[in-house]
């Protein structure tokens, strides 16, 4: 649930919000100083331009908290609603200084995230008929994977692993390091059992030919099938035969995720979600 999502990585998303904040003001915003001494205490609202999956509002009072506590926060809407153009999302309250310094990087992060929890949610109800399960991936922009990734939750998918820490997943080019794909599982099964946790192995494969090798790995956890066609698919799932959860990923989007979804995959990954989610346009405007 993505309502767990604060939650689990608070403190990566407290690191966000205050790498955020240097970025955008530094030690410094000018213009406030320059414009705004003691104005009095405003409210300002936040209002929807385009029909969307709304999200980003737990955040965005985060960060208006972080940056002064003494602003009041007062949430309209929850994360993960459908709202109309027009709609209102939340009023907030407090020195004008601290609403201007901070609207930005608000604006910024709820236009990218709704953009993501929007099509994430299109394309999940695209195969909501199926037993299959929509995923992101780690294709996410460089410090800001967990905004993205709490969107998808929000849209309706889930997260695939969050890093290179939660999760081994062996792809090609470690198998074009190594000697051969039995080399690469041989040497990750001593390592996994060398540890005092578990740690899931996600092994990615191309062909049916690589298939047949995988599937003689009983302890692996999933197995990935990239970039193959529906008839390769089915023929992939048929040898498995549901001893071992599958992925199918690659080349998915709107014209093909309903048909991949049919094959009886368990789970589909879309770079897509994260990386190519149009922004939701939102704007502040004060009462």
């Amino acid at each position: 649930m993505h309502n767990s999502f604060y939650k689990n990585y608070k403190k990566n998303i407290e690191k966000f919000i205050r790498n955020a904040l240097d970025e955008d003001i530094g030690p410094l915003d000018h213009s406030v100083e320059a414009l705004l001494s003691n104005n009095p205490r405003k409210s300002v609202r936040l209002f929807t331009k385009t029909d969307c999956i709304i999200a980003g509002v737990k955040l965005a009072e985060k960060i208006f908290k972080y940056y002064d506590p003494k602003v009041k926060f007062k949430k309209l809407v929850e994360d993960g609603d459908f709202l109309k153009k027009g709609s209102q999302v939340f009023l907030i309250t407090g020195p004008p200084r601290s609403i201007l310094s901070t609207e930005r990087i608000v604006l910024n992060t709820m236009q990218r995230m709704s953009g993501i929890a929007s099509l994430t949610h299109k394309l999940k109800r695209m195969i909501k008929s199926f037993d299959c399960v929509l995923l992101d991936t780690r294709k996410t922009t460089p410090n800001f994977r967990y905004p993205e990734k709490w969107a998808v939750m929000i849209g309706g998918g889930e997260n695939h692993r969050m890093g290179l820490f939660d999760a081994i997943m062996i792809k090609d080019n470690h198998i074009s390091f190594s000697e051969s794909i039995d080399s690469v599982l041989k040497k990750t099964k001593v390592y996994i059992d060398s540890l005092d946790y578990f740690l899931p192995v996600i092994v990615e494969t191309k062909n049916i030919k690589e298939v047949k090798k995988v599937i003689n790995y009983k302890w692996i956890n999933r197995i990935l099938l990239d970039n193959m066609s529906q008839k390769d698919i089915i023929k992939a799932l048929k040898l498995i035969d549901g001893k071992i959860p599958t992925e199918a990923s690659g080349n998915i989007n709107e014209k093909n995720i309903k048909l991949i979804a049919s094959t009886g995959v368990n789970y589909i990954s879309l770079g897509a979600l994260t990386h190519s989610a149009p922004h939701i346009d939102l704007t502040l405007k004060v009462d």
